[in-house]
């Protein structure tokens, strides 16, 4: 019985030893360009997604992604009524680290950020909106491999999506004007993922 007991003893000391190293996650980072455009929908206007770093994990046994995209401040041009031009700067502030999966070819990931406006022109004149003037929600976009396209963990690849904007608040007296013209569904983005640099 004793034999058999210091067994049992020594082989659960060797099971408890074994755990830690099975449980830690194998672990690969990449950095990527990124570039690319958004349209907005309700104001038929586009912004530039100035070229920046996409930097993800990626945990190769669930094939879970988690990151950053920072995204640099963009200018926006459109018409009122046909004819009146405004001009604003959008920047990106983030909410919430991007997520996502790595399938088998493909690639679908999540983002958000407050959408907040500053030098805002209508007509060619300053229209003050403060320092605040943001989406009162982060703008959650899903982005992702397009139907019939591919992405590689060391090329990378094209990513689609569409999003939606709420509301804005704290834009001084033109917090009406701008949730009249801006928030709605059906603006998309078109990102180009390029130049893998696996870690």
């Amino acid at each position: 019985m004793k034999l058999l007991a210091t067994l049992i003893a020594g082989a659960a000391s060797v099971a408890l030893v074994a755990l830690p190293s099975a449980a830690h996650a194998v672990e690969l980072t990449a950095d990527y360009d990124a570039s690319g455009t958004s349209h907005i929908a309700s104001t038929d206007s586009d912004i530039w997604i100035k070229p920046t770093t996409l930097s993800v994990t990626v945990d190769m046994t669930t094939s879970a992604i988690s990151g950053h995209l920072p995204l640099k401040p963009a200018d926006t041009k459109f018409h009122v009524a046909g004819f009146l031009p405004v001009k604003a700067q959008v920047n990106f502030e983030e909410a919430a680290p991007l997520t996502g999966k790595l399938g088998r070819g493909r690639v679908d990931t999540q983002a958000s950020y407050f959408l907040r406006l500053s030098d805002v022109l209508i007509g060619g004149i300053p229209s003050p909106v403060g320092s605040n003037c943001r989406t009162k929600e982060p703008v959650v976009i899903s982005a992702s491999t397009p139907e019939g396209g591919t992405f590689n963990l060391d090329s990378g690849g094209k990513l689609t999506g569409e999003y939606a904007i709420g509301d804005f608040e704290d834009c001084l007296l033109n917090t009406g004007m701008i949730n009249l013209l801006v928030p709605g569904t059906g603006n998309t983005l078109d990102v180009d993922v390029a130049n893998g640099r696996l870690g």
